[in-house]
């Protein structure tokens, strides 16, 4: 069977990024004549590929190649929109979302749009790892790659970012900034990122996990999508009923047996999840903040803060601050 990694070695190729490996970490440059920018490649254990791409083509460009092994991909798009092709199929990346995709021996083709910014973070694993990671205790597995696949070669799920996984996000992009990254932190890293999307896309997604009837189930997630959604100002609980159509007695329950909290302990814990990638990323002060995740009171949101991650959002704002000038940008040489 051939390597997983030859699928972007490939992908590389098309490019024409010049490479040294076929299988390990290293920096890959755009060429001149087609535009600015690069890949950054990293192979924290021979089984995982993180690609994070970070460039601008001078002007609209396809890229068509075959994909020569199975494997799984998770592609999380943080600048720039992008398209591809797959048997026929339209699908579309956009700034914010997060893609599961499973794919077998198929062609594909990628639309990109010239003078247009692009920042995408991938992770691919090859079919058999895919597999260690649905085996339960036990040893019995829940999802099967080619159950999922069923007669097609392409298989792709989409939703937003969540906040908890923007926060993993940037977690991981700072550490490929550092040159003394070593493989165990970036290998953790990634694998609280696998982890974190595979539970948000398979195993919520999946109802056979609770006793609840599906339709209940779906109203449920329905109620989770309309809190995030309106994060600033959420609906009261028995709003929230009426919205989804099912008693605040089901609902208090049966959210409690999905996602194992409250309604709003749940939206207490993606507000601060927000914050924390707003903090993060110093655009923002600390009332500003506190606004932007829906609290009106900026000490009692400094509170929640300080319980949940263990330091007041000001001292976080100056330590974060204080990383971001220590790591040393990786230029494209």
């Amino acid at each position: 069977m051939t390597d997983f990694h030859q699928n972007f070695n490939l992908f590389f190729d098309g490019l024409e990024m010049s490479r040294q490996h076929q299988n390990r970490s290293e920096q890959l440059k755009l060429h001149s004549h087609m535009g600015e920018g690069g890949i950054r490649r990293f192979v924290p254990r021979p089984d995982i590929e993180v690609v994070i791409s970070d460039f601008t083509f001078h002007r609209n460009r396809k890229l068509l190649f075959g994909t020569q092994t199975a494997m799984v991909e998770l592609n999380y798009c943080l600048q720039g929109k992008r398209e591809i092709h797959v048997d026929g199929a339209h699908y579309e990346y956009v700034p914010g979302s997060c893609s599961l995709q499973f794919m077998n021996e198929v062609d594909v083709e990628f639309q990109f749009t010239g003078n247009h910014p692009y920042l995408m973070l991938g992770i691919g694993i090859p079919v058999s790892t895919f597999h260690h990671y649905m085996e339960e205790v036990g040893g019995t597995r829940s999802f099967d790659f080619f159950q999922i696949m069923g007669q097609r070669s392409f298989q792709m799920f989409q939703e937003a970012i969540d906040p908890a996984v923007s926060v993993i996000l940037q977690r991981v992009l700072q550490s490929t900034q550092s040159s003394g990254t070593k493989n165990i932190e970036m290998e953790c890293r990634i694998l609280e990122l696998i982890s974190s999307t595979f539970q948000s896309f398979l195993i919520d997604g999946e109802p056979s996990h609770t006793k609840l009837p599906k339709r209940d189930w779906h109203k449920i997630r329905e109620a989770r999508d309309i809190i995030l959604e309106r994060m600033t100002d959420p609906p009261t609980l028995i709003e929230l009923s009426r919205m989804i159509g099912l008693n605040d007695c089901k609902l208090k329950k049966g959210f409690k047996e999905l996602y194992g909290t409250t309604v709003f302990g749940y939206l207490r814990d993606k507000r601060l999840e927000k914050a924390y990638q707003l903090l993060q990323q110093g655009m923002l002060n600390v009332t500003e903040t506190s606004c932007e995740v829906g609290y009106s009171n900026c000490s009692y949101f400094s509170e929640v803060f300080r319980d949940k991650y263990g330091v007041n959002p000001g001292e976080f704002i100056r330590h974060s601050a204080a990383r971001r000038d220590s790591n040393n940008h990786i230029e494209f040489l």
